[in-house]
C-alpha cells in the first residue's frame, strides 16, 4: 500500500469526499485526488495530516525484520519443478492425514 492508498481508504471509511477532506486540510480537491491516484508524490508528514483529518491515524512501527519466509522462498527457488512438486504433495498428503486422524478423548 502506497501513502495515497491510505488516504483513500481512510476518506472512504470516514465517509468523506475529497472535496470534503481537501477542505478540511486547506487543499484544493484535484490535489487529493492526484495523491490518492498516486499520481503526486506527498510526504511522509502530508500523508499522517490527511489521514487524521479523517478521524484516523495511522499505526506505523519499526519492527524486526523476519527473514524465514524470504529463507523458504529463496530455497524453493532453487529446487527443480519437480523436486517442488513432489514437495507440494508430500505436504497436501501431510496436511490430508492430520486432518483425517481422530480426536483424541472423542472416542473416534
Amino acid at each position: 500500500m502506497n501513502g495515497g492508498q491510505f488516504v483513500r481508504e481512510a476518506r472512504r471509511r470516514a465517509g468523506l469526499t475529497q472535496l470534503q477532506l481537501a477542505r478540511r486540510v486547506g487543499l484544493a480537491q484535484p490535489t487529493v485526488a492526484r495523491i490518492e491516484s498516486g499520481k503526486a508524490a506527498a510526504s511522509f508528514e502530508r500523508i499522517v495530516d490527511l489521514v487524521r483529518a479523517t478521524g484516523f491515524d495511522l499505526d506505523i512501527r519499526v519492527v524486526p525484520l523476519d527473514e524465514d519466509g524470504l529463507a523458504l522462498a529463496e530455497q524453493n527457488l532453487r529446487r527443480s519443478p519437480d523436486e517442488r512438486l513432489d514437495l507440494l504433495l508430500a505436504t497436501s498428503e501431510l496436511m490430508g492425514a492430520a486432518g483425517s486422524a481422530p480426536d483424541e478423548g472423542t472416542g473416534g
